[in-house]
């Protein structure tokens, strides 16, 4: 019995490393995934800026562009 629970936590212990290690690398690739859109809509953006019309409908898209790349970027980039 001794040996069933040692065995048990042996098991435990190292599969915590193996998820934890996943978990990291996984958000390792939402953040390099982020920086990338990030810069994708930074560029829509300014791009959009440059050449959008004076009325309604362009600043409803011109915010529905920045709201998106706040999403990516984070409050604080805009």
């Amino acid at each position: 019995m001794k040996k069933l629970i040692i065995l048990a936590l042996i098991s435990t212990f190292a599969m915590s490393g193996f998820f934890n290690e996943a978990q990291v690398k996984q958000e390792q690739e939402q953040k390099a995934e982020a920086a990338r859109l990030c810069k994708i809509y930074t560029a829509k953006t300014e791009k959009y800026k440059e050449t959008m019309r004076n009325d309604d409908l362009a600043k409803a898209t011109l915010k529905n562009y920045v709201r998106v790349e706040n999403k990516y970027c984070g409050k604080s980039h805009s």
